[in-house]
């Protein structure tokens, strides 16, 4: 069966913000399916199936099943399709009201999710994006929030704010980075700063782009600024296993401060504290006192790792 194709007028055109995963923004969004489209409109909702695609402007959602949900556009009378047929041509949208009137505000998508921009890519079973608050929910098996900087998986759920720039995973949460820095824990929320914020915190004058490089959308996507990290909090270097209750890490500074219940394991030596600063880019780990006044740690004099674990030295709990 030939793909069926309908257009829905929404907002009005907008221009993008950012290359990041955003249908809040832009003109109509394009959908196509295999086997066919259901405009149900006592429910005020469209529903594409069998290979179904939603395009607008630089986003692309794809899955077994998508569902539309519309309303009247607020302070805006839809205009009856009679009197105005070459929009009704347009939309794709027969019946007694144009839709030229309605906007949508909530897409669905279920079945081998795939949501992505030309430089962020979603992945999981199902998905559920609110436009009026520009977030997207997902769920489902193997979810996975993919960007030129890092990837971030989760096992319960994956929420990406478009334009608040915060993804927040939930579940085994994981986050790698480019240059194979990882954190883990049960929630993790990252944020990301955008371009025009990045050059926005320079004193130095920005040297316009050649014309070749303005439209990269490697360039527009968004610098990670820092990483928070509640629950089971787990950090490796090359030879540390750093773990605590809570965390943040700086990816500019590659250092993460945990805390709460902090332990670091390096072979068969371990150090336990309050607090720990890991550098991420030195692979060194200092164990801090904080309130509690001690550090401890067992060390194991033939372990060759003991010699490079790191502690300050007045609180060291042993020494070779």
């Amino acid at each position: 069966m030939r793909p069926v194709w309908l257009l829905l007028a929404l907002l009005a055109p907008m221009p993008a913000l950012a290359q990041g995963i955003d249908l809040s923004q832009g003109g109509p969004i394009d959908i196509t399916a295999q086997n066919g489209i259901e405009w149900q409109q006592a429910e005020h909702r469209v529903i594409a199936s069998g290979n179904a695609k939603a395009v607008r402007q630089n986003v692309t959602v794809t899955a077994d099943r998508l569902i539309a949900y519309y309303r009247k556009k607020t302070g805006e009378a839809a205009t009856p399709a009679a009197t105005n047929p070459a929009k009704s041509t347009q939309t794709g949208i027969t019946g007694d009201e144009d839709s030229s009137g309605n906007e949508i505000y909530r897409v669905e998508a279920e079945g081998h999710v795939q949501v992505f921009s030309p430089t962020d890519h979603a992945e999981g079973d199902r998905a559920v994006y609110d436009l009026d608050q520009a977030v997207m929910v997902m769920t489902g098996h193997d979810l996975r929030l993919t960007t030129p900087n890092d990837v971030l998986t989760a096992h319960d759920d994956l929420e990406y704010w478009s334009q608040k720039h915060m993804a927040v995973a939930r579940g085994n949460a994981v986050v790698v980075t480019k240059d194979a820095r990882r954190v883990a824990a049960d929630v993790l929320v990252a944020y990301t700063i955008p371009e025009s914020a990045q050059q926005s915190q320079t004193s130095k004058p920005v040297a316009a782009k050649p014309a070749a490089a303005a439209d990269d959308p490697l360039a527009a996507s968004g610098k990670l600024q820092k990483v928070e990290a509640f629950g089971h909090v787990s950090i490796r270097t090359p030879t540390d296993i750093v773990t605590g209750d809570r965390g943040v890490y700086v990816p500019d500074t590659g250092i993460a401060v945990l805390v709460g219940n902090v332990r670091i394991t390096r072979g068969e030596n371990q150090l336990a504290g309050a607090k720990a600063e890991v550098n991420l880019k030195t692979g060194i780990s200092r164990l801090l006192s904080g309130d509690a006044g001690r550090v401890e740690g067992l060390i194991v004099p033939n372990d060759t790792t003991s010699k490079s674990l790191a502690a300050p030295p007045a609180q060291a709990g042993g020494k070779r």
